[in-house]
């Protein structure tokens, strides 16, 4: 086993071998979206340098940016104190979230209990992930 494959390893899985990785921009700290890796996309990640995730809805391996072209380019790599948490530092290329917004997390509970959109959008879904391709 090499040292990859070992750092890899030690960390804490959930059952269905996934652990969450928290993606924020490497200059201001930004959550920009969560997702999940599983061993095999954390390698990926590693040896390629863009983020690499497990998508538990279509079952497969995809990279960050390969429909639309807003890649994640990775700057560094942190677990937290009981390893089953990623955090993953980029610098964003585009945007990170499918609905056209920077970060995935736009919205904000407003004061009277609604969900309030506190960012502009920086590209047109519909353009970009053509429907019924």
């Amino acid at each position: 086993m090499d040292k990859l494959e070992e750092a890899i390893s030690i960390l804490k899985y959930d059952d269905a071998g996934l652990i969450p990785a928290v993606v924020a921009d490497s200059e201001n700290g930004d959550v920009l979206m969560v997702a999940y890796m599983n061993a095999e996309s954390l390698k990926r990640t590693v040896e390629t340098g863009m983020t690499h995730f497990w998508s538990r809805s279509r079952k497969k391996f995809w990279m960050k940016g390969e429909s639309s072209g807003h890649t994640q380019e990775v700057k560094a790599i942190y677990v937290d104190c009981d390893a089953d948490t990623l955090l993953v530092k980029v610098i964003q290329h585009g945007a990170a979230c499918h609905m056209g917004y920077r970060s995935c997390f736009y919205r904000k509970l407003s004061d009277d209990g609604q969900w309030e959109t506190v960012a502009e959008k920086i590209f047109d879904p519909d353009a970009v992930y053509k429907k019924g391709k």
